[in-house]
């Protein structure tokens, strides 16, 4: 089945052309919503809205770089608006790893944590330029476009939040 032909018309579509955009693309969002979000709990209820609305819209996708535009803007805008309703929240870290010691483990777990925490205390936009960014290795004129910015402000907000983060992660 041809990558564009599985978003016709949801709704109508079998559902097994959905649950494969699915299969693709969660791991994704999950993860880019983690970044931004800066909790397991919330980056889940987020990638699950994600894939609500997209089902629910059926949405016709003419190439696979539209659709990974369309996931990656429900995302972050979902994430932004998810962060003004919050309280903070310290971010929560799960042991993901396969570290060939424990030590290992345990200091690229803390760096994890102190780069999570470092995150939180970036403004929402910068946090999530840098995540689509830096993180997601997107072009900077697809983060403009995703946050609705051009792309000289992603530009200035990935360099401002980088230089905190730097001086944020040297503190210790």
């Amino acid at each position: 089945m041809e990558r564009a032909a599985l978003m016709t018309g949801i709704p109508q579509a079998e559902e097994s052309a959905f649950d494969e955009v699915v299969r693709r693309r969660e791991a994704r969002v999950l993860r880019t919503a983690y970044r931004i979000v800066g909790n397991w709990a919330d980056a889940e209820d987020v990638a699950q809205e994600v894939f609500v609305r997209l089902h629910r819209h059926g949405l016709d996708f003419a190439a696979e770089a539209a659709l990974g535009s369309w996931l990656y803007r429900v995302t972050v805008n979902l994430c932004l608006d998810r962060m003004r309703s919050a309280r903070p929240v310290e971010p929560l870290l799960e042991h993901r790893d396969g570290a060939a010691s424990a030590e290992t483990a345990v200091l690229r777990e803390e760096q994890k944590r102190r780069l999570m925490i470092a995150l939180a205390r970036l403004p929402a936009k910068e946090r999530a330029a840098v995540v689509l960014r830096e993180m997601e290795g997107l072009e900077t004129a697809e983060v403009a476009e995703i946050l609705g910015s051009s792309e000289t402000t992603v530009r200035s907000q990935i360099s401002r939040a980088l230089d905190r983060l730097r001086g944020w992660m040297e503190e210790r």
